[in-house]
């Protein structure tokens, strides 16, 4: 019982790290709008969810490591790779060949902030749920 407990609880944070993780991608579109030549990215959050969830990298996502002298900290939750980021089709061609929508990555972060807020609350009362249930008196 305490292995399913585990594993609800994990998936749900899981979730919580790859929202803040994409909120963070988002954020780096929105700050780079004026940036000429700057392509926007994200990526497909229900695919990597899905590869989190399998277990795809030892139970984890794995940093990307461009360089031979980061530190491999292996796999870590909640973490994208670069082959995961996508580049972003821009609705309208800009003059600069940046590729950043800015009501178009509001709306995205917007949704994703909201989503974000329902995963920590459902965690939340996970947990109450679980406190509650751990301290009723057992009827015999």
């Amino acid at each position: 019982m305490l292995n399913r407990i585990s594993e609800e609880l994990d998936f749900q944070a899981k979730a919580l790290d790859l929202r803040a993780e994409r909120q963070k991608v988002i954020a780096s579109n929105i700050a780079n709008a004026d940036t000429p030549g700057y392509k926007a990215v994200d990526f497909d959050f229900a695919a990597v969810m899905q590869q989190a969830a399998a277990g795809a990298s030892g139970g984890g996502l794995a940093l990307a490591r461009t360089s031979g002298a980061h530190l491999d900290n292996g796999a870590a939750a909640g973490t994208v790779s670069e082959a995961d980021l996508k580049y972003r089709q821009p609705a309208q061609a800009a003059i600069d060949n940046n590729t950043v929508d800015l009501d178009m990555e509001r709306a995205a972060f917007t949704e994703n902030a909201v989503k974000y807020e329902a995963t920590l609350r459902f965690i939340t009362n996970q947990i109450k749920t679980l406190q509650a249930a751990l301290q009723s008196p057992v009827n015999s």
